[in-house]
């Protein structure tokens, strides 16, 4: 592996596989950003496209620079796995601006959970397991779908109505629970 600062051609055939993973990264974070775009949140396409390419791109510069300058001094020991961990910490304060109370409702939950999972598409595909977060992106977009049928049928059970205090009170088979 040549080293990747410089920007000649030469360099680019040789590690192709690098450049691979960022834009196999930006199609899978878009491709879970139009997700939610389609249900109408607000983090949509460019938010889960930067997530997963910027995971993707810490991971890559954390394993590649362990390679390369890991070497430079005996005693010099590189973890290239320890900046991954500081993505995990900053996609948490990230998906915690997503979250949002509202009385008793919270809201955004979703939105923060695919966040940390475009989060983990980015490293995983940076660190060059294709089959694996490419099988998680499948199993999740599926199931995520399965989900949202059984959702769709539960809250035809439950009717929601405010009472005189305008509270929000919920009616499942004739009783009413007090949110």
């Amino acid at each position: 592996m040549e080293y990747l600062g410089i920007f000649y051609e030469e360099q680019i055939v040789a590690n192709l596989e690098i450049y691979l993973r960022i834009v196999i990264s930006a199609i899978l974070g878009m491709f879970i950003g139009w997700d939610r775009k389609v249900n109408g949140k607000p983090a949509g396409l460019k938010t889960f496209t930067y997530v997963a390419v910027s995971c993707t791109l810490i991971t890559l510069v954390s394993i590649y620079s362990a390679e390369v300058f890991g070497g430079s001094n005996y005693n010099n020991r590189m973890d290239p796995m320890r900046l991954a961990a500081q993505i995990v910490s900053g996609l948490g304060f990230l998906g915690a601006g997503l979250i949002l109370k509202d009385g008793l409702r919270v809201k955004g939950l979703t939105s923060a959970a695919m966040v940390f999972f475009a989060g983990g598409v980015g490293i995983g595909i940076g660190a060059g397991f294709y089959g694996l977060v490419f099988t998680a992106v499948i199993v999740t977009f599926v199931l995520s779908k399965i989900s949202k049928v059984i959702e769709k049928k539960d809250r035809k059970k439950i009717k929601y109505k405010l009472n005189k205090n305008n509270q929000h009170v919920y009616t499942n088979h004739n009783k009413d629970i007090q949110a």
